[in-house]
Order: structure tokens, then C-alpha cells, then sequence
């Protein structure tokens, strides 16, 4: 009997965009079981694509701004509206990205988050009314504190200078806020992890390594982005650094909803509700999600995770496809979820990245043809 196979992968990331990373599975499963019916659905869940994506969803329209990357180049960065609904749709990692940056070439304290600010103007500018910002791939560190300066906020040391490198902070006294507030009335900030701002699971501790701070640097980072949330806490009375997604994007998720009003949301769930996922997957008989790199951290909210956790809430199996799969069986938290690799068993790590979406394919080609009870 046919099945019918709902494909909603995540991205592979820095190999193959989410949309790519369906169309593989598909292809693939299409080869071993012609007689399914696929569906493919590519998911973000904040970061990399998720702008795209959510306004392909929203039938928003593709609008363009001039700005600057996390390096401070010029750069035309991507966004979409929806007129009729005043809805507006940004990945932040159109501008801060990683990926935007030659590998190694930029360190961390040279880096910041002022050219977000130009396309949170330009959405207040098309009268808005609602804004939901994906803030995943990151290269920054920085609080948010180059888009507060974008949005005409002011940071000054004791001595009354104005502080213009987020490594300045720690020398940090008051700050000054912009004489025209951001008029964007509702701001989601669609996050894909719980961390505080600081400490041990802080933005500088746990991503900052990542990004290219060293051991002896972290002190210093800390120490900045420390400074900035005693200012504001002092100033506004909110601990915003304590709540959970403050630290992703290196501090953007605690910048965002100090300098722009934002409340934090699962950018999984964003995803769910416009895709309307919970019905899809009621009507599909198998659920195929992946990405590149399955942990158990990846079944912790993130998009994997919230597509897992939905199709064992259904009564649905769900199977994951995966680069690799740094998890014991018995760490799946659901029952019927399985997941599969690429590495080793369709091909080493180079060609594995050399050739992302044929190995890909291969996987869910040798998933489909030994798929059980089927």
C-alpha cells in the first residue's frame, strides 16, 4: 500500500539549504518506493533560510536593504511583507551571518550586529505591524549592542565618551536612549535555544568558542557583556539576561528585546503554526525530518526536535536523516523515532560534504527500501 510520506527537513548546514535537503529525500525515497505520495515541506527553525522560508509561507514579498555584515561590509540584505497583514519577516543572519565571512579571516571582538539595525528601520518604515526575526548563525557577540547604536542608542563610559566597540563595554557607565524609538508595535524573536545571556550557559561560554573566541578571551567577553546587563537591569529593573534565549545569537536575543521591544518565541513553533504542521502530519502515515548534525541537544527544541515530539504526540513514526548521529538509541525520547547517518555507512566525512545532497539521496533511498512494517 502507498504511503503518504511528509519530508520536512531542516537545513544541512554549510551543505545544503533546507529546500535542497527535501528535494534530496525525496528523490531518493521516490527511487526505492515509487508508489508513495511526498510531500515536501522545508522547516526552519530560526536561523539560516528561515526568512525564506517563513515568508514563502506568509506569501509575503522579497524586499531588499542596503547595510553592512557582522564585519561591516556593504551588503543588500533580504527580507519579506506582507502588506495586507503588516507582517514582516527577517533573518538576522542575512546580516551577522557566519556564513557571509571567509573562513578565519575575522575574530569575534571585531565583529558586531550594527547593520541590523538598517533593516529594522526600513521594515518600521513600510508600516509594519508585526515583526518575527530569526536570529540563528551568528557571528557576533556583541548583546546586540551595534543594532542598538544603529537604532540611535548611546552608550557612554564614565568620563561621558561614547563607547562604538561592543570590547569597550566593561568600561561602560550609562546609556542613552534613541530619540526616535523603534515604532515596529509587536516583535517576535524567533530563537532555537534556552541560554541566559551569561554564565556557564551563557552566550560567551557555550557559542563563543564557536565563533573563534579563545579560552583566554572568554573573561573579557563575558566581562563586557556582564557590564551592558548590570546598566540596563540598573536603568529598567528587568533582569532580561536571566530569561532563557537572551544568549542566543550571541547576546542578540538579550539586545533585541531590551533595544526593540521583542518577546521571545520558539522558532520552531513559528514555523508550525504557519506551516500548519500538527495537521500535516496527522494526514501523513510517516514523518521524514533531518539535518546535518543529529545530538541529543538537537531533540531539545530545535526544529528536529519539535517535529519529532509533534509526530509522537500524533501517534505518528517519525525518522530522522542525518549527517551524522552523535546519539545512542536509547536517547530517543519518543517512540517510533529513529534516526539514520550518512557518515560512515553512505560515505566518509569528505565525501559526505563534497556531496552532500547525492549522499543524502543514497540515505533516504537505503531508509525507504528496508523500511519496516511497510
Amino acid at each position: 500500500m502507498p504511503l503518504r510520506i511528509l519530508i520536512v527537513p531542516d537545513k544541512f548546514k554549510g551543505t545544503l539549504t533546507a529546500p535542497q535537503a527535501a528535494a534530496a529525500i525525496a528523490r531518493g525515497w521516490a527511487e526505492a518506493r515509487p508508489q508513495d505520495l511526498l510531500e515536501e515541506l522545508p522547516m526552519s527553525d530560526g536561523g539560516d533560510g528561515f526568512g525564506k522560508i517563513l515568508g514563502g509561507l506568509l506569501g509575503a514579498d522579497r524586499r531588499t536593504c542596503g547595510t553592512v555584515d557582522a564585519a561591516g561590509r556593504s551588503r543588500t540584505a533580504e527580507w519579506w511583507f506582507r502588506p495586507d497583514a503588516g507582517q514582516a519577516v527577517f533573518e538576522a543572519a542575512q546580516v551577522n551571518g557566519l556564513a557571509l565571512l571567509p573562513p578565519g579571516q575575522y575574530h569575534p571582538f571585531q565583529l558586531d550586529t550594527f547593520g541590523i539595525g538598517a533593516v529594522l528601520r526600513a521594515v518600521e518604515r513600510v508600516g509594519a505591524r508585526r515583526l518575527c526575526i530569526g536570529i540563528g548563525g551568528s557571528a557576533t557577540n556583541d548583546g546586540g549592542f551595534g543594532a542598538a547604536r544603529a537604532l540611535g542608542w548611546v552608550f557612554r563610559d564614565s568620563a561621558g565618551e561614547g563607547l562604538q566597540r561592543w570590547t569597550d563595554l566593561d568600561r561602560l557607565a550609562t546609556v542613552e536612549l534613541p530619540s526616535r524609538p523603534l515604532g515596529i508595535p509587536e516583535v517576535a524573536i524567533a530563537v532555537d535555544v534556552a541560554n541566559p545571556l551569561l554564565g556557564p550557559e551563557g552566550a560567551t561560554r557555550v557559542y563563543g568558542p564557536q565563533k573563534g573566541l579563545r579560552a583566554e578571551e572568554l573573561p573579557k567577553a563575558e566581562g563586557c557583556l556582564r557590564r551592558l546587563a548590570e546598566v540596563l537591569r540598573a536603568r529598567t529593573g528587568q533582569a532580561v539576561e536571566e530569561e532563557a534565549g537572551a544568549g542566543a545569537a550571541g547576546g542578540l536575543g538579550f539586545g533585541l528585546k531590551v533595544f526593540a521591544g521583542g518577546r521571545f518565541q520558539s522558532g520552531a513553533a513559528l514555523f508550525a503554526t504557519q506551516a500548519r504542521l500538527e495537521d500535516r502530519i496527522r494526514q501523513a502515515d510517516l514523518v521524514v525530518t533531518g539535518e546535518g548534525a543529529l545530538d541529543a541537544q538537537s531533540l531539545m527544541g530545535k526544529g528536529v526536535g519539535f517535529v519529532s515530539d509533534l509526530a509522537a504526540r500524533a501517534g505518528k513514526r517519525c525518522l530522522c536523516l542525518a549527517g551524522s548521529v552523535a546519539m545512542a538509541p536509547r536517547e530517543a525520547p519518543w517512540p517510533g523515532f529513529q534516526a539514520f547517518a550518512i557518515v560512515p555507512g553512505i560515505a566518509p566525512l569528505p565525501e559526505a560534504q563534497a556531496h552532500a545532497g547525492d549522499c543524502l539521496r543514497r540515505l533516504a533511498a537505503q531508509t525507504a527500501a528496508t523500511l519496516e512494517g511497510a
